[in-house]
């Protein structure tokens, strides 16, 4: 390959604790490491987080490519493994082996490892002038304080799930106008134990996906999902409507068309993984743990509620906590009880009345046969487990990275099934976008399994008040 269009990248810490494999993304292209990089991986490697994970990671990556190296092979550059699915010639790492004079502005003194990171790409980019010398950096500010110096840097986009977040899968889709007279002599219809399907042929079922959730704006309102895709023939099943009428779980009417693809996908023992995406307000964890309590409880398809987040503080951190597991995750578990609040009233108000005394006595009954059966759990402490016959509901999940949620995702043993809930609109955790958010990864990679389905909630069901605060502020 011509060395003009060989690229120079200069990894930032970040890069590396944010995804161990960075080193091997790079295609044909030359990675260098400062030494202020290996110090900063050095003193991150303690700990149980997942940076820290990750920092092991990638010193065992760097250990393995340098085992057997010389010192004169490292300074001509270690060689980088191909990747199976390209026909390259790999590029080459270097590590910083000797001192590189820094000539940086007396704005930015050179005692400051960022600062350090910049006056070694500069020093790079004399050294090398037929190369495209450039830093990758999570940092937006390191970013900004290199254009000022006219340093080329960028962003690190391997993990970007999609270009734009518009092109997610939204998991639901309107039929055309003209679906019944376009399509009505290729339909064919049966019942099958309760159930209502349809087999459907034509052009639009190349676009349509498994679990894919359609409806028609018509009177009655027709909803189906996907349930198998074979060519260009699809097989539909009516959704059960859980908006009106004695369909309710647990005390819980759909509000709208989203939340009774929802409580179909939540309330389907056939459906492994369920991810419900949405803003505040509608109702994805009401419904979810709605259908976990009633599977749970009434049904009993599921041992146990398991019911999780990652501990992202939104404001000043409340520092340590003491107690138990359980104790120290409550805090965060305001959504939990909020929800749990508004089941066991509605579960009261389904009874068959009584005092008053009767009323609350049975709220409190209920609610510790509830929190006997859910179990809070920090995300620290699921590694390594195989949770067998659980609902496990990952609260909050647009804050994980890819990683993060295979790690959770494969603890899963027979018999359970994992809901994740989140909006990757509110992300807390430095360095995730909408488009790289682990939230974002699943959705995209599962959007074809039988086993699993997929809804985004648009309409908020909270509050008047909070409706109206959501489109005017």
């Amino acid at each position: 390959m011509n060395t003009e269009e060989k690229r120079f990248f200069v990894l930032d810490t970040n890069v590396l604790m944010h995804d161990p494999a960075a080193l091997f993304r790079f295609m044909e292209h030359d990675i260098y490491l400062p030494m202020v990089v290996l110090e900063e991986l050095d003193a991150g490697k303690k700990g149980l987080s997942e940076v820290a994970r990750n920092v092991r990671q990638v010193s065992r990556f760097l250990d393995d490519l340098i085992k057997n190296a010389s010192k004169e092979e490292i300074d001509r550059g270690i060689p980088l493994p191909a990747p199976e699915s390209a026909d390259i010639v790999p590029g080459r790492l270097y590590l910083q082996t000797s001192t590189i004079p820094l000539e940086l502005p007396p704005t930015l003194p050179g005692n400051r490892i960022d600062n350090t990171i910049l006056g070694t790409v500069l020093a790079l980019d004399k050294k090398f002038k037929d190369r495209h010398v450039r830093l990758v950096s999570k940092d937006i500010n390191l970013r900004i304080k290199a254009a000022v110096l006219g340093i080329k840097a960028e962003d690190y986009y391997n993990d970007k799930v999609l270009d734009d977040l518009d092109l997610l899968y939204s998991g639901s889709s309107e039929l055309p106008a003209d679906f019944w007279e376009t399509h009505s002599k290729d339909i064919k219809s049966w019942n099958e134990e309760g159930h209502t399907f349809y087999t459907v042929s034509g052009d639009l079922v190349n676009a349509w996906h498994v679990n894919q959730c359609l409806h028609l704006e018509s009177e009655p309102p027709f909803s189906v999902t996907v349930r198998k895709i074979e060519q260009d023939t699809a097989t539909l099943e009516v959704a059960k409507n859980y908006m009106h009428g004695d369909h309710t779980v647990w005390g819980i009417h759909a509000r709208n068309r989203e939340q009774n693809f929802a409580l179909n996908f939540l309330m389907d023992p056939d459906i492994d993984f369920v991810s419900l995406m949405g803003t505040a307000g509608t109702g994805k964890t009401l419904l979810t743990l709605a259908a976990a309590i009633a599977q749970t409880i009434d049904d009993k398809l599921y041992r146990e509620i398991i019911f999780t987040r990652v501990t992202v503080p939104v404001g000043e951190d409340i520092g340590f906590l003491p107690g138990t597991e359980e104790e120290k995750m409550t805090p965060w578990m305001g959504a939990l009880m909020d929800n749990l609040e508004v089941l066991t009233k509605e579960d009261t108000n389904n009874g068959s009345g009584g005092s008053a005394s009767g009323g609350n006595w049975g709220r409190a009954a209920t609610q510790d046969l509830i929190q006997n059966r859910i179990s809070i759990r920090s995300l620290n402490f699921m590694r390594g487990r195989t949770f067998l016959n659980k609902f496990i509901i990952i609260d909050e999940a647009q804050n994980l990275t890819s990683k993060q949620l295979k790690t959770l995702i494969t603890r899963a043993g027979p018999g359970t099934k994992i809901v994740c809930l989140g909006n990757v609109g509110q992300i807390d955790t430095p360095y995730l976008t909408e488009t790289t958010s682990g939230l974002t990864y699943i959705v995209d990679r599962f959007k074809d399994w039988p086993h699993g389905g997929h809804i985004t909630l648009h309409r908020g069901e909270r509050s008047r008040l909070a409706d109206f605060a959501s489109e005017i502020l």
